[in-house]
């Protein structure tokens, strides 16, 4: 690498100026990561409300962590001393209770605004060419904060995050061959007790967070790589897009000073709300602090009903839904799709062949193990089949603007069915939770399957050639 030469300033230069210009001087990669990503790096004029959510992630993400060492600093991952220490924190360390409460609601602010980070990529086709190595990451992200979360949870030692962890744990033993095996690899134990204390806990505080902050910078290089879709789907930075004379697309700005004085806005609205929270209904109802876990753990009482925390009970509820009955509907929508492919399609004849014995192989399975195992795979199934979004939308359009309007419905039923999902996890079990849940789990791997033939369907309206914007 060439030696960079310093750059000189006016000796009646301010002691301010001089201070940048020295640190400047012997840092140079850190004001030319500025540059790039900052100053210089052009986003999209016509960024609306939904594009605050990628900057509030971030700032949850710092607040989680920085609450995290200090409660780490009280907090002991013994399952004699797990509960009292954090009683300890809420009552006699020096506003523990307030630390406490940030690390809690930011558990569940995080996927408040990971949730709708995701959906508005959902809405604008942030996801397509040639941004899908960024959706992967996010993601990657995605997956990440559910273990993060997950093994969190069981940290307070309470009612709820012991038995959670246990019900949760048992699941993989319901894997055919190396389940019970890998159950007692995670839990340490015969059963959830302080070895899965201490596993979950430095998982929790060490390697999860390692991976997870790897990830996001992974996802922002790539980002700012490719550049920033917009509202209107349209790439400000592609070869025929409209430059000025320095080469700067023209339906762009800098990101500083625009879209950080944007962004620290809805960090302001979102701080008032997130402080609303913390003071005044730090438990949300029992939503965000199960009732439960303010009782120590009892492996001998089990509670009345044992349900995850809010943003897994989407999942959780496909993995209910999944019985020894809906199992004969996921045979018929095999079959029917493989039939479906065989007549309809104009695949090679050893192709088709090939999908009739694999499709074979599939209900032979279906119907030799057990239906819990199933209820995994589902679960599991239901977050993997996020990362193939990219190749599974055929639309000729990336924004939900220049869609047939009949997608914005099938958008809004997307979201109400995957609410009700969520509600239907935090309630006990019932005969008609469980057949809505399994319609609800029938749309929602519909939705994503059928993509490829629904989201050609209809003709789109025609994209401008610049992007939309009105100035305010």
């Amino acid at each position: 690498m060439a030696y960079r030469e310093f750059k000189d300033i006016s000796p009646n230069a301010s002691t301010g100026a001089k201070a940048v210009n020295w640190l400047e001087n012997r840092f140079p990669t850190a004001f030319d990561a500025y540059r790039v990503h900052m100053s210089e790096y052009y986003a999209p004029k016509n960024f609306n409300f939904w594009y605050i959510f990628g900057s509030l992630a971030l700032l949850v993400l710092v607040i989680q962590i920085v609450t995290g060492i200090f409660l780490v600093m009280h907090y002991k991952p013994d399952a004699a001393k797990a509960f009292e220490s954090v009683e300890y924190i809420m009552r006699d360390v020096p506003w523990g209770w307030l630390i406490r409460y940030m690390h809690s609601t930011g558990a569940s602010a995080f996927f408040v605004v990971v949730y709708l980070h995701m959906f508005r990529g959902l809405l604008y086709g942030s996801y397509r060419k040639p941004r899908e190595l960024v959706w992967i990451f996010g993601c990657a992200i995605f997956l990440c904060l559910m273990a993060e979360a997950f093994m969190g949870y069981l940290l307070p030692w309470g009612q709820m995050s012991y038995w959670g962890a246990q019900v949760i744990v048992n699941l993989f033993a319901a894997i055919p061959f190396v389940g019970p095996d890998l159950a007692l690899l995670i839990r340490g134990d015969y059963v959830v007790g302080d070895a899965t204390l201490n596993r979950f806990f430095s998982f929790h505080v060490i390697a999860v967070p390692l991976v997870l902050l790897g990830l996001v910078v992974a996802h922002l290089l790539a980002l700012h790589d490719v550049g920033s879709n917009n509202p209107d789907g349209i790439e400000i930075k592609g070869p025929n897009a409209p430059k000025d004379e320095h080469g700067h697309p023209l339906d762009g700005i800098p990101f500083h000073p625009y879209y950080t004085v944007h962004d620290i806005f809805g960090v302001c609205v979102f701080l008032f709300i997130f402080s609303a929270v913390i003071f005044f209904a730090p438990e949300f109802g029992g939503y965000f602090l199960e009732y439960n876990n303010f009782i120590p753990a009892d492996p001998l009482k089990t509670p009345a009903h044992i349900a995850p925390v809010w943003y897994f009970t989407p999942f959780y509820s496909m993995l209910r839904a999944i019985t020894s009955e809906m199992m004969y509907a996921l045979i018929a929508c095999v079959v029917l799709a493989v039939g479906v492919a065989v007549v309809k399609s104009r695949l090679a004849g050893f192709i088709k062949g090939a999908l009739v014995v694999v499709a074979a192989v599939a209900v032979a399975l279906m119907l030799s193990i057990d239906a819990k195992f199933w209820g995994v795979v589902v679960m599991g199934g239901a977050v993997i089949i996020l990362f193939f979004l990219p190749w599974l939308d055929m639309s000729p359009v990336k924004s939900i603007r220049y869609r047939p309007d009949w997608h914005k419905y099938l958008y809004a039923v997307f979201v109400v069915n995957f609410v009700v999902l969520a509600y239907l996890g935090v309630q006990p079990p019932s005969p008609l939770g469980e057949r809505v849940s399994q319609v609800g789990t029938l749309f929602y791997f519909g939705f994503f399957l059928l993509m490829p033939w629904w989201s050609r369907l209809g003709a789109p309206k025609p994209v401008p050639d610049r992007v939309t914007f009105a100035p305010h």
